[in-house]
């Protein structure tokens, strides 16, 4: 599931995917790959891009309601 939340947020930061990468030690694909949804991050690198975005687990990382 592609994380449109992530990079919404990283837009709104006027960030590109090579700064958060920086920010965020690992590289520019780990993070396209997380926004495409083809890589699920560790705890520790959710918890990284979130202090980085200034954003909550729960605003990036957890699965909307799909009721």
């Amino acid at each position: 599931m592609k994380n449109l939340r992530m990079k919404a947020a990283r837009a709104g930061k006027d960030l590109s995917q090579q700064e958060l990468a920086d920010k965020v030690e690992v590289s520019r694909q780990t993070i396209s790959s997380i926004e495409k949804g083809d890589y699920n991050p560790t705890i520790n690198l959710c918890i990284k891009i979130c202090q980085v975005l200034d954003k909550k687990l729960d605003d990036l990382f957890w699965p909307e309601d799909q009721n």
